[in-house]
């Protein structure tokens, strides 16, 4: 999908330091594919003491 897009470039040339990615297609969808996981995670988050996997620890370390 081609987009066109003003970007900061004291963003972008910050971006480009910190990853040493020099592409700014490719900055753009490293900064995608990490706002994405950032989500997710935090998604998971949400889960945390609510699913029961009905585990025996001391069972299991018993084995």
């Amino acid at each position: 999908m081609r987009t066109t897009l003003e970007l900061p470039d004291v963003l972008v040339n910050e971006a480009i330091k910190l990853t040493g990615i020099s592409k700014k297609t490719e900055l753009i969808k490293y900064a995608l594919e990490n706002i994405i996981q950032r989500e997710k995670v935090k998604e998971l988050a949400n889960y945390f003491g609510r699913i029961n996997l009905d585990i025996n620890l001391d069972k299991l370390r018993k084995r």
